[in-house]
C-alpha cells in the first residue's frame, strides 16, 4: 500500500469518529509520522494528485470523504483558531436565531479573542473579529451548539457585539 494510500485509509477511519477537516500535524499523527519539510511536500503531492483538498493554509480534506458541508465552515473555525475563545455571533447568530431578515450566504461571522482575519474556503467566508471583552463578561452570554461543536453568542451580545463593532444595524428587525 502506497503511502497515499494509507492516508486515504485513516482519513476514511477517522471519519466515522467525527473527521473531515485535519490540520497537517493531524495528518501526520495518521500516518505515525512526525510533520516535517518533506511530510509538508507529500501533503502538496497529495493535493496536486487529487488526493486531498487544501481549504485554508495548513487544513486539509480528503477529496474521497470531504467534510459535510453543512459542518464544514464549523469544522475550519475550530481548526484555524485552536485553543482560543471563538462565538457565532454578529450577523451569522442574529440571522439564525431570526433578529434579522438576510441570511448571509456562504460566510459565517465569529468573534474571538484571537487575531482578527477573513479566510475564504471553497465552503465559503469565515470572518474573525478579534474582542476584547473580558472572559467573565462572556461567560452567561454564550451557549453551546451541539449541532456545531461551537459557542453562539446571546441575541443580547449579537446585538451588542455588531453595535461595538459598528456594523450595520439597519437590518435588525427591532432595531435597539
Amino acid at each position: 500500500m502506497t503511502r497515499s494510500e494509507r492516508l486515504v485509509s485513516a482519513i476514511a477511519r477517522s471519519v466515522t469518529a467525527g473527521g473531515g477537516i485535519y490540520a497537517a500535524f493531524e495528518l501526520a499523527f495518521l500516518l505515525d509520522e512526525r510533520p516535517s519539510p518533506a511530510f509538508t511536500k507529500f501533503l502538496a503531492d497529495c493535493v496536486k494528485r487529487g488526493v486531498l483538498r487544501r481549504v485554508a493554509k495548513g487544513l486539509y480534506e480528503s477529496e474521497v470523504t470531504p467534510a459535510s458541508p453543512t459542518l464544514a465552515l464549523y469544522m475550519i473555525v475550530n481548526k484555524l483558531r485552536p485553543g482560543v475563545l471563538n462565538y457565532i455571533s454578529l450577523e451569522s447568530e442574529l440571522s439564525h436565531i431570526g433578529a434579522i431578515s438576510q441570511i448571509p450566504m456562504d460566510r459565517l461571522t465569529v468573534m474571538t479573542k484571537g487575531r482578527k482575519g477573513t479566510f475564504d474556503t471553497h465552503y465559503g467566508c469565515i470572518e474573525f473579529t478579534h474582542t476584547k471583552k473580558p472572559l467573565g463578561s462572556l461567560e452567561h452570554r454564550l451557549y453551546f451548539d451541539e449541532s456545531v461543536m461551537m459557542f453562539r453568542a446571546t441575541e443580547a451580545l449579537a446585538r451588542a457585539d455588531l453595535i461595538s463593532c459598528q456594523r450595520n444595524r439597519h437590518m435588525l428587525v427591532a432595531n435597539d
